[in-house]
């Protein structure tokens, strides 16, 4: 039989973290972006002040 294999439970919990982080902050930019985008659009609206 062959010898024990070492886990790597470290290294792969530290890569979900680091994984779940950097999806975190690409969607936080994206959805500032988006808003971004959009508030600049309903400023340009007349009557936009109004309505709310």
């Amino acid at each position: 039989m062959s010898a024990p294999q070492q886990s790597d439970k470290s290294a792969a919990f530290t890569g979900l973290i680091l994984g779940g982080i950097a999806l975190f902050v690409i969607l936080f930019a994206i959805v500032r972006m988006t808003n971004a985008h959009y508030s600049s659009e309903e400023a340009a609206k007349p009557g936009a002040e109004a309505t709310k």
